[in-house]
C-alpha cells in the first residue's frame, strides 16, 4: 500500500507516532483516498473524474509513465537535437531548448486535440523538450493531449521520459474538474481562483492522470496575482507560504520535481517580488528548496514592461537561482507578421513569427520561449529557428536603442 501510495508514508508515521497532521499532509491523505476511490479500492469517488466529452479525445491512460526530467537524459536529448549554438540552455542541471511548445489557445473539439497531438509529437522529434500546460487550457483537453503524445513518443519513438521537461499548472477553478465538496470555499476569490493545500493537491492528482506521468516536473501556482489583487497582503502571504508547504511537500513525495509561479503581470504590475518568493521558499524548504522556476510574458506586444522586467526579474534571478521562461512569445499570433521595418532589417532570412521568436529567446537571463503551436505549417515554419543562434547580447541591445 505505501509503495503504491508514496504521500500516505509521512501520515501514516504521524498517525503511528501521535503527532497531529498538518494541512499539507491533510491534503495528501484526502489526494490518496481519492485516488483509492477511483481505483475501486474503497467508495465510488466523491469527486467527479474529469470529464472528456467527445469520444475521439484520448483516453486517460490507465497506467503512468514514470520517472521525471533528468540531467543526464535531457542532456543526451540535446546532443541528438539541433547543433547550432545556443539552442539548448543548462538550467536547474538540465539541457532544456530555448523554445518550448504551449497548449493553451483553441476550441474543445477532436479537431483541434488531433492538431496538438500532431503538433507536439513533431516538436518532440526536432528538438523541443520544453511543453508547458495547464489543467485550465481547454478545460483539461491539453493535459490529455501532451500525455498522449509524450507516451506515443516514449513507447513508439524510443525516446527517454527523463529527457523532457514537462509543465503544468494549478489554481483557477476548472468546470468539471472540482472536487464535490469545498472545505477551502472561503479561500476562492472571485469565484475562480483558489491556492488552499487541499484544493492544489485535489488539482495536482488530476492533472498527474491526465497527463499519465507519476512525476509532473515543473508545477506552477497559476497567476497568484489574482489573489494577491483581492485579499489583505497578510493573507496573501499565508495562502502563499502554505501552498509552498504543500509543494516541497508534493516534491518529497516525488509527485513534481519543481514549483514555480506562473504569472501575467504580477511582477511587472508590482504585485509579486521575486526576493519575497524566494524568501518564503528557504524558509518553507531551505535551501535546497524546489522554488526554482518563474514564467512570465515576454514579446514585442509588451515592449512597454520589459524594462522593469529586465531590472527587477530578470536580473534578480540568476543570484536566487531561479530559471525565467517566457510565455506568449508571439502573443497569440498578434505580433507574427507585419512587423516593422526595424525589426525585419535586423533580422533577415527570417519570417516574421521567426523574428519575434528570436527576439524573445535573446534577451539576456531567460531560457525558453514558450510558443503556442498546434498548426503543422506553423511548427515547421517556427523550429526551422533552430537552424539561427539567438542574438548576440550586441544585437539584442542594439535593436531596443
Amino acid at each position: 500500500m505505501e509503495a503504491q501510495h508514496p504521500g500516505l508514508r509521512s501520515v501514516l508515521d504521524a498517525v503511528r507516532s501521535g503527532r497531529p497532521l498538518s494541512d499539507s499532509e491533510l491534503a495528501i491523505l484526502e489526494s490518496q483516498l481519492r485516488v483509492l476511490r477511483a481505483a475501486g479500492a474503497a467508495n465510488p469517488p466523491s469527486a467527479p473524474e474529469p470529464q472528456v466529452t467527445e469520444r475521439s479525445v484520448p483516453a486517460l491512460p490507465g497506467s503512468m509513465l514514470t520517472g521525471g526530467a533528468r540531467a543526464d537524459g535531457t542532456a543526451a536529448y540535446a546532443a541528438a537535437g539541433p547543433s547550432t549554438a545556443g539552442f539548448y540552455r543548462v538550467a536547474q542541471g538540465l539541457s532544456l531548448s530555448s523554445i518550448g511548445i504551449g497548449t493553451y489557445r483553441g476550441g474543445q473539439s477532436a479537431g483541434v486535440d488531433a492538431a496538438y497531438i500532431a503538433a507536439l509529437r513533431y516538436a518532440l522529434a526536432h528538438g523541443v523538450n520544453v511543453i508547458d500546460t495547464s489543467l485550465n487550457y481547454r478545460r483539461q483537453r491539453s493535459e490529455v493531449c501532451v500525455g498522449a503524445a509524450l507516451r506515443h513518443f516514449v513507447e513508439s519513438e524510443h525516446g527517454r521520459r527523463d529527457g523532457v521537461l514537462v509543465a503544468s499548472k494549478g489554481g483557477f477553478l476548472v468546470p468539471g474538474a472540482l472536487p464535490r465538496h469545498l472545505p477551502f470555499a472561503d479561500e476562492i476569490v472571485g469565484g475562480a481562483h483558489c491556492l488552499a493545500p487541499s484544493f492544489l493537491a485535489d488539482q495536482l492528482d488530476r492533472s498527474r492522470r491526465n497527463l499519465g506521468l507519476d512525476v509532473i516536473d515543473l508545477y506552477y501556482l497559476h497567476n497568484p496575482e489574482t489573489q494577491a489583487r483581492v485579499v489583505d497582503p497578510r493573507i496573501f502571504a499565508s495562502r502563499i507560504t502554505r501552498a509552498f508547504e504543500y509543494l516541497e511537500y508534493a516534491a518529497d513525495e516525488g509527485l513534481i520535481g519543481w514549483y514555480g509561479i506562473a504569472t501575467w503581470d504580477g511582477f511587472a504590475s508590482g504585485l509579486l517580488s521575486l526576493p519575497t518568493l524566494a524568501a518564503t521558499a528557504r524558509r518553507v524548504g531551505g535551501e535546497r528548496h524546489r522554488f526554482r522556476f518563474v514564467e512570465l510574458p515576454l514579446s514585442l506586444g509588451l515592449l512597454d514592461t520589459l524594462p522593469a522586467l529586465e531590472n527587477g526579474v530578470l536580473r534578480e534571478a540568476p543570484d536566487l537561482g531561479i530559471t525565467v521562461l517566457a510565455s506568449a512569445a508571439l502573443m497569440q499570433g498578434r505580433v507574427s507578421r507585419d512587423l516593422p521595418q526595424w525589426i525585419t532589417r535586423a533580422m533577415p532570412g527570417l519570417s516574421d513569427a521567426q523574428r519575434a521568436i528570436q527576439f524573445v529567446r535573446s534577451i539576456p537571463g531567460l531560457t525558453t520561449a514558450l510558443v503556442g503551436m498546434r498548426d503543422g505549417a506553423h511548427v515547421r515554419e517556427n523550429l526551422d529557428l533552430a537552424a539561427h543562434p539567438p542574438l548576440t547580447t550586441a544585437e539584442y541591445r542594439a535593436l531596443l536603442d
